[in-house]
């Protein structure tokens, strides 16, 4: 088998997961990464998934700065199937940035500075 040498780079709190997992399981974070990996392809069928379509509600994004705010989305999911759901957050303006900053922070029609 070839291996592909990657160094990641986690998020602090994602990071701090999988070290406590490594801690847990005895195991290094290649390998906790390789489970976690394997049981989200278990569970998602990721032949199916449109990145197209992904990368095109991006541009749009970029382009108009219309976005629902991430806490009300999970405010919404969260009360799903309660007695009190809530509405369907709707899209506002979030952000306004220069061309350049939107490039700048990997935007920009696809094209990213990473």
């Amino acid at each position: 088998m070839n291996t592909v040498q990657r160094i990641p780079d986690f998020h602090p709190e994602t990071g701090a997961r999988i070290e406590a997992v490594e801690t847990r399981k005895g195991e290094d974070a290649t390998a906790v990464v390789a489970d976690a990996s394997e049981v989200l392809y278990s569970v998602i069928d990721t032949d199916s998934l449109d990145v197209e379509e992904d990368i095109q509600r991006f541009e749009e994004f970029e382009r108009t700065g219309l976005a629902a705010p991430g806490d009300e989305i999970k405010y919404w999911i969260e009360s799903w199937d309660t007695t009190s759901e809530l509405p369907l957050p709707q899209p506002r303006k979030v952000i306004s940035l220069p061309a350049d900053d939107i490039a700048e922070l990997g935007g920009g029609g696809g094209q990213s500075k990473r």
